[in-house]
C-alpha cells in the first residue's frame, strides 16, 4: 500500500485529531465543582503543512444538581450560573452535541480519535471526563487520557508558561479584558497551538526524512464508533 502524503493532519498527529478545549467551572474539583461553560476549537491543515484553527463551538452549561460553585472562581470568570439570559443547557445535552461535532470531524480527517489540547490541558480533560461520566455519555471521542498541554510546549518553545504571557510570546495579540471566558481562552490556546506546531514543522520534515511516516493507525475496537452516527 503506498505511503499517505505527509501533509495530512491523520499522519502528522498519528492518527489523533487535535481539539483545543477551555472550560470555565466553579472551582478546581471535578467531581464535586460545576461546570460553566465549554468551548471547543478544531484544528486543521492546510495543503502546505499549516495547522491552522478551525470551526469553534461554545456552550453555556447549567450547573449539575448539588454542584459547589466557589464565588472566588465566579469572581474571576464572570459568570452568573443563574442569569436569566443566560443560554444555558444541560451537560447531557452539551455533551451530546459536543462529541456529535467531535466525532464529525475526527471522520472528516480520517483520524481515528480525538485529542483534547489545552493550557494545563489535565484540568480540561478531568472536567470533560467528570461530566461525562456523570451523565453516562456514550460515543465520547476524546482519548481517555492522552492530551497535548500547551503550558508544556510553550515552557519548552518560548520559555513562558502562563497563557497570556505565552499568546504575547509567540507574536499574538491579548486582551485580558475578553480572557476568562472558554470561547476566548480556547481560540488563543488554538492559535498558541498552531504557532508551535507550525515553527516546529521542520523538526518534523526531518523526522520524516530519518524514520519516514510510518504506519497508518487504524481504527479497532474502542474506536470503531467513531466511524458512524
Amino acid at each position: 500500500m503506498e505511503a499517505p502524503p505527509p501533509w495530512r493532519i491523520a499522519t502528522r498527529f498519528r492518527g489523533f485529531f487535535p481539539v483545543v478545549v477551555d472550560v470555565e467551572t466553579g472551582g478546581f474539583n471535578s467531581t464535586t465543582d460545576a461546570l460553566l461553560e465549554i468551548a471547543a476549537v478544531m484544528i486543521e491543515m492546510t495543503p502546505s503543512g499549516e495547522v491552522r484553527p478551525g470551526a469553534t463551538h461554545r456552550y453555556h452549561v447549567q450547573p449539575f444538581h448539588g454542584s459547589r460553585m466557589d464565588p472566588a472562581s465566579l469572581a474571576v470568570n464572570g459568570i452568573d450560573p443563574y442569569h436569566p439570559l443566560r443560554p444555558a443547557i444541560p451537560e447531557r445535552e452539551v455533551l451530546s452535541q459536543l462529541f456529535r461535532e467531535v466525532r464529525k470531524a475526527v471522520r472528516e480527517a480520517e483520524c481515528t480519535r480525538a485529542v483534547l489540547v489545552g493550557h494545563n490541558a489535565s484540568f480540561d480533560l478531568g472536567f470533560l471526563n467528570a461530566a461525562a461520566a456523570r451523565t453516562d455519555a456514550k460515543r465520547n471521542p476524546f482519548h481517555p487520557f492522552s492530551c497535548f498541554d500547551t503550558a508544556t510546549l510553550a515552557g519548552v518553545a518560548l520559555g513562558q508558561t502562563v497563557l497570556s504571557r505565552a499568546v504575547v510570546a509567540a507574536g499574538l495579540s491579548w486582551d485580558s479584558a475578553a480572557a476568562h471566558s472558554a470561547i476566548y481562552d480556547a481560540e488563543r490556546t488554538a492559535q498558541l497551538f498552531c504557532t508551535i506546531c507550525n515553527r516546529f514543522r521542520g523538526m518534523y520534515v526531518d523526522a520524516l526524512e530519518r524514520a519516514g511516516p510510518g504506519e497508518e493507525v487504524e481504527a479497532t475496537g474502542a474506536d470503531d464508533d467513531l466511524r458512524a452516527d
